[in-house]
Parts: structure tokens; C-alpha cells; sequence
């Protein structure tokens, strides 16, 4: 089944997140041991979506805030720089124990040694995304969208989350919006939850166009039988990789696009980097190859938003994965999570190999 796009639509991309802030030790130094931090307004949804908004598509953001928080100002101030529209209701806090924004606390690593990240999501706002909080039918039916684009991270949230992202997949489903999901697995979400979180993804990746993940979240999300985790030479295991895809496209023969990245970790700053795509029978390959990393996190979902946009774009299925590796390998020369490409040359440029200076 082939892909095609909304021809009347007021947004290409619409993303349905929980926005929270990340705080980044300056100069790559470990969280313990500095009292300088910078901060950012974050999550894996707009990090997608980042690609597209910089590159002219208009896009829209489904979220929730915490009424009256300067923490809510400053991520609200943050996606209208982004040139993102955004959507939500407004949660009071209640007493100090109430609602709040996530607090994403992380180094970037440096060298040997690695990059680690603390997740305090305690009270996070995000957990009440509701479907009663939306006009669906006007977003979908009405104004119109391209492509949605769910993640796994908000649908293993809550139960309220996981209702709302299946809706959102059902509603976009009926009004001819493609659904691309990233299945993005996290051990500590599904914990105590595997069963009814199984049953939520499953639904949504059958409804889905364009599925998303590695390899453990194929084989844990879905029961995808693949390649070992964790292994020490992605390039030696490809055909596995590509044997679990074929296997996850038996399971669900609706989807049209499958999309895997690969990475080979050398140092905090030196990855190998690749990635392939199944579109419709078609393999489409980025081998592996050395990039530099001032910063690791948002890479992946540089990769998805680059994906995204080149199928927007109308870009052919074979350009889709060259974009997509050059848009997640320039968001890791970024200190934000997210990249923020000036024109599409920027992109092609590293696709390319060409770091000449451009005057």
C-alpha cells in the first residue's frame, strides 16, 4: 500500500506530546560536579516535529500546562520560536505536590565516557493528556492533517495517554491522515503494564503508515522476534535487522514504511551511524558511517523528523533515508535536543560529506 498524502490540510504535521525542560551541564561536564546549567524546553515529539516546523511546514503541537507555571511560559515562548502552533488545556497545580512539567536532568557525556540521563517526571502534567480535551473531529476533519505522528513515550504514559494516542490514531485513520508511530520502548513505563500496553500498541501500529523503532523496540513492544540487543557490530547483524522488519511487515501488512536507525557507539563524541527503511517491498540503505557528536540525545528523532518531512516533500523513497540520516546526524551538532536546519541545503550538505564553509 502505497503512501498518499491529504491534499486539503491546514497543518503537514501534528504531534501530540508532554513537553517538559531539560537541564544540561555546560561545557560537557558531569551533573555532580558543576553549578552551571543550561536549560531547554524538550521532548522526543517536538524534536520530530523540529525538522518540518524550521523548514517552513506548518505544524501543531497537542499538549497539556500547567496554568500559571513560568516553566508553561517558557516552553510555550520556546514552540512559537520553533514555529510550532500548540494546543492544550490548562491544569491548576494544586498545592506544591501537584502538577508540574517534566525535569529532564542530563550530561552530554565527553569521550569514554558516556552521557547519562535522570528522568523526574514526578507529578508530570503530560499524564493527563485527554481525549475530552480535544476537538478531534475539528483537527482532523475540519482544518486537516498530513501526517500525525504518535510515540511510544507518550502512549506508555498513562492510561489516559494511551486512550488519547489510540483516538487520535482512530480519528486520523477515518479522515485519510497518515499515522506514523515511533514505537520508542521504555523498560520503566511498561513495567507492571506489559499486557495492556501490548494490546494499545499493537492497535496502533494496525493503524499506522509509517512504524518506527530498533531493536529491542520491535521485539519488546510487539513481540517481533530480531537481532540481539545491545550488539557489538550492527554492520555484521543487518540481515537480522532486516529479517525482524519482514517479520514486523507479515504482523502488520497495512503498514507501508518501516524505518530502523543503527548505531555504533566509538565514543560519547564518535558514533557510527546508519539506517535503513522498507517502503512497499523496497529496501533503502544508509550505511554506517563515522560522525562527530557534541550531542548525542535527539539524534533518533532528528532521524524520524527528517524521515517525515521528506515524505511531505514528496521526496522519492530512496532520498527518504538519505535525508533522515543527514537530519538525525546534524541534531547531534546541536545543544539542544533538536535540530534546527536553515534551509534543506544544510541537510543535503552533510548527506553529501561537505563541511566546506559556505559564504
Amino acid at each position: 500500500m502505497s503512501l498518499v498524502l491529504r491534499k486539503e490540510f491546514k497543518y503537514s504535521l501534528v504531534v501530540p506530546t508532554s513537553m517538559g525542560v531539560r537541564i544540561t551541564p555546560v561545557d560537557a561536564q558531569p551533573v555532580q560536579s558543576t553549578n552551571m546549567f543550561r536549560m531547554q524546553a524538550t521532548s522526543a515529539e517536538t524534536n520530530v516535529a523540529s525538522i518540518s516546523s524550521y523548514l517552513g511546514l506548518p505544524v501543531k503541537v497537542l499538549t497539556t500546562f500547567v496554568k500559571d507555571s513560568p516553566i508553561a511560559a517558557f516552553i510555550k515562548a520556546d514552540l512559537k520560536a520553533r514555529n510550532m502552533e500548540y494546543e492544550g488545556p490548562e491544569v491548576p497545580q494544586g498545592d506544591p505536590w501537584g502538577y508540574r512539567h517534566q525535569f529532564n536532568i542530563a550530561d552530554s557525556g565527553f569521550g569514554l565516557r558516556g552521557p547519562r540521563v535522570q528522568n523526574d517526571r514526578a507529578g508530570e502534567v503530560g499524564k493527563t493528556l485527554n481525549v475530552k480535551d480535544f476537538d478531534l473531529e475539528r483537527i482532523f476533519g475540519k482544518e486537516g492533517v498530513q501526517v500525525v505522528h504518535l510515540s511510544g513515550l507518550i502512549a506508555a504514559l498513562s492510561p489516559d495517554t494511551s486512550n488519547f494516542c489510540l483516538e487520535i490514531a482512530r480519528y486520523a485513520k477515518k479522515h485519510d491522515t497518515l499515522i506514523s508511530f515511533d514505537l520508542n520502548h521504555r523498560a520503566t513505563f511498561w513495567k507492571g503494564r506489559e499486557k495492556e500496553l501490548k494490546e494499545a500498541f499493537t492497535e496502533i501500529v494496525s493503524l499506522s503508515d509509517i512504524v518506527i523503532g530498533n531493536e529491542e523496540d520491535f521485539q519488546l513492544c510487539l513481540g517481533i522476534e530480531g537481532p540481539k540487543a545491545g550488539g557489538e557490530n550492527i554492520g555484521g547483524t543487518l540481515d537480522a535487522f532486516k529479517g525482524m522488519i519482514l517479520n514486523a511487515h507479515k504482523a502488520f501488512p497495512h503498514v507501508s514504511v518501516f524505518a530502523n536507525t543503527l548505531r555504533e557507539v566509538i565514543s560519547a563524541n564518535e558514533h557510527l551511524w546508519g539506517a535503513i527503511v522498507y517502503e512497499n517491498g523496497n529496501w533503502y540503505e544508509a550505511p554506517l558511517r563515522r560522525i562527530n557528536v557534541m550531542d548525542r540525545i535527539g539524534g533518533g528523532d532528528g532521524f524520524v523528523g527528517g524521515l517525515l518531512y521528506s515524505i511531505l516533500k514528496g521526496m522519492e523513497p530512496e532520498k527518504w533515508v538519505q535525508f533522515a540520516w543527514a537530519s538525525g546526524a546534524l541534531a547531534t551538532t546541536f545543544l539542544t535536543d533538536y535540530a534546527q536546519p536553515a534551509d534543506e541545503e544544510v541537510i543535503w550538505s552533510i548527506w553529501k560529506g561537505n563541511a566546506r564553509v559556505v559564504r
